[in-house]
């Protein structure tokens, strides 16, 4: 197990959702945003006409920041492997550890949804489900050796 930083704020206007997404993105980012009616699916680049969405998230190898819609402002959960130094951000507890585990998608010919997700590359490209190189994060409380959250991460 590996030291782990986990970070909450609130009040974020839509703009500085999207100036934090953009602080914390790197070229192996992906998005998946969710509306009451709809989901991005798993993009490579912010889905512009989904975004902000009702709530979503951003992860990379390093961290996953997630946001969620609370009236009329937004509140971001950040988790990482990494520390940051982020303006407005609190650390919730100090005690964490990391982990990473697979992560495995459903077979593509086998649909568990109404419709089968959209996976996007950088330019808009639909891309294969198989070549995402996805696993799991699982953040736990050290002290009481329980996980709370579990991350999506892109695996090297």
């Amino acid at each position: 197990m590996k030291k782990g930083f986990v970070y909450v704020r609130s009040g974020l206007s839509r703009d500085e959702v999207k100036e934090l997404l953009e602080k914390l993105a790197t070229e192996e980012s992906y998005y998946f945003v969710r509306s009451p009616h709809a989901v991005s699916g798993m993009c490579m680049k912010l889905p512009e006409e989904f975004f902000p969405g009702f709530e979503g998230q951003m992860f990379n190898a390093d961290r996953e920041l997630r946001w969620k819609k609370q009236g009329s402002a937004y509140q971001a959960l950040l988790l990482s492997r990494v520390e940051a130094d982020l303006e407005g951000f609190e650390p919730i507890g100090e005690n964490w550890e990391w982990c990473d585990r697979t992560a495995y998608f459903h077979p593509l010919d086998e649909p568990k949804f109404p419709k089968t997700f959209v996976h996007k590359g950088k330019n808009d490209e639909k891309i294969v489900s198989n070549n995402i190189s996805i696993g799991q994060r699982y953040f736990q409380e050290k002290r009481t050796a329980t996980v709370h959250f579990v991350a999506l991460t892109v695996r090297s």
